[in-house]
């Protein structure tokens, strides 16, 4: 199975020595949780945040979105570029998942609304209840708990999307669009160590209270091994069609 990452955006220089590039955290997500389902994995990398896309869409199985600081919504003509790219997956029915700057991204190319959101900033470890169990899902799965980074929620969900999951702060915090769309929120790629490098340096603009419970939230429990072999099953298709 060949995957091409979409790099939507580059890590903090400061922070690269210590915890890598968005690509290799993705890419090290998808190659565990692959060898755990006996999967071969080709991944290649594409800065789409430097107009870097592959010479035809049908190259590759499937598309895996990173999270930006960008907004969807800002006026930028890479992002625009994007946009257009996740229509034409769409319309062929190519494997798709976003990550938070993803997941926004193809809501807002597919006709639904990202937006700043009234609650301000998410940050640390937070809990997700499923709404709709997923196909790809282990049977039971009433939860799960990934890191996340962001102000912008996806508001209105596209033309038909299903929702799966969310919470009581980001309520469309995961869906599919039929079997070849998927988007979540949180980052099943982030260390908890990198999550809170973040958090130390908005600690201003998070302010006292949002910033201790952060860090706090660190503590707890996490679902990245989890959703990472939710990714690849996704990725992989249904087996039984």
């Amino acid at each position: 199975m060949k995957i091409a990452i979409l790099q939507a955006d580059a890590v903090l220089e400061q922070f690269q020595p210590k915890h890598g590039n968005y690509p290799l955290m993705i890419a090290d997500l998808l190659r565990r949780a692959a060898d755990r389902a006996g999967l071969a994995v080709e991944m290649e990398n594409f800065a789409v945040f430097e107009d870097e896309y592959p010479v035809d869409v049908s190259d590759f199985d499937g598309y895996v979105i990173s999270g930006s600081r960008k907004s969807v919504y800002d006026d930028e003509p890479w992002i625009s570029r994007l946009g257009e790219f996740v229509r034409l997956i769409h319309t062929r029915r190519i494997k798709l998942v976003g990550i938070c700057f993803g997941h926004q991204l193809i809501a807002e190319a597919l006709g639904g609304k990202t937006m700043g959101a009234d609650v301000g900033w998410g940050v640390g470890i937070h809990d997700y209840d499923i709404k709709q169990p997923a196909w790809f899902m282990a049977p039971g799965t009433e939860s799960f708990s990934l890191i996340v980074s962001h102000q912008d929620q996806v508001v209105d969900l596209p033309d038909g999307a299903v929702l799966l999951a969310g919470s009581s702060f980001c309520p469309n915090s995961l869906y599919t669009i039929e079997d070849h769309i998927l988007a979540m929120q949180g980052h099943p790629e982030f260390s908890r160590e990198y999550s809170r490098d973040l958090i130390q340096w908005r600690e201003e603009i998070l302010g006292p209270e949002k910033y201790a419970e952060g860090l706090a939230s660190l503590e707890n429990e996490l679902s990245e091994q989890q959703v990472g072999d939710w990714i690849i099953r996704f990725l992989r298709g249904r087996e039984d069609v």
